[in-house]
């Protein structure tokens, strides 16, 4: 088992829709960048989402969800994991981030959207008896992972439709 630190947030001072996810996977912590692994459909949704295209350069990626108000961030600051699977996670281990000042520097954020089961379950639970949560919109989306067995078609319109887009 291994403890995993999370990266710091996409995010700008236009963001309005923050999307978390549960903590990086190893692709991920590799490379030092969100969603690496080649089959995460989280780039891809994105680009379909807010017309950008999921093959450009990270960087150019970051820029054009930034434009769109999007930010990106994990639930969990650390915990101890063997592997990617959320499922890994040794009960006990989770640490969030520390969301009210995140909250507070971006107060334009109104809508949340939960990047699978896990992100979701530890924001409850680790999170929001912490902040002031009165004015967020939360929604949970089906898990861009690969991990996580849903068409593209199905798992796209879910985060149209939930985000309202």
């Amino acid at each position: 088992m291994k403890t995993i630190t999370s990266f710091a947030p996409i995010a700008d001072k236009n963001s309005r829709i923050l999307i978390l996810g549960s903590i990086p996977g190893a692709i991920s912590l590799q490379t030092g960048q969100y969603y690496a692994h080649p089959r995460n459909a989280f780039w891809r949704i994105m680009g379909s989402l807010f017309g950008f295209s999921a093959e450009l350069p990270y960087e150019a990626r970051i820029e054009a969800l930034q434009q769109s108000g999007v930010a990106v961030w994990d639930v969990l600051q650390t915990c101890v994991r063997s592997g990617s699977l959320d499922s890994a996670i040794e009960a006990g281990s989770r640490v969030p981030n520390a969301f009210q000042p995140f909250f507070n520097s971006h107060p334009k954020i109104e809508q949340v959207g939960f990047n699978g089961a896990e992100a979701k379950k530890s924001f409850t639970r680790y999170v929001l008896p912490t902040i002031n949560s009165k004015s967020l919109h939360l929604v949970g989306l089906p898990s861009s992972s690969p991990a996580h067995a849903v068409n593209w078609e199905t798992k796209l319109g879910a985060w149209r439709e939930q985000l309202n887009l």
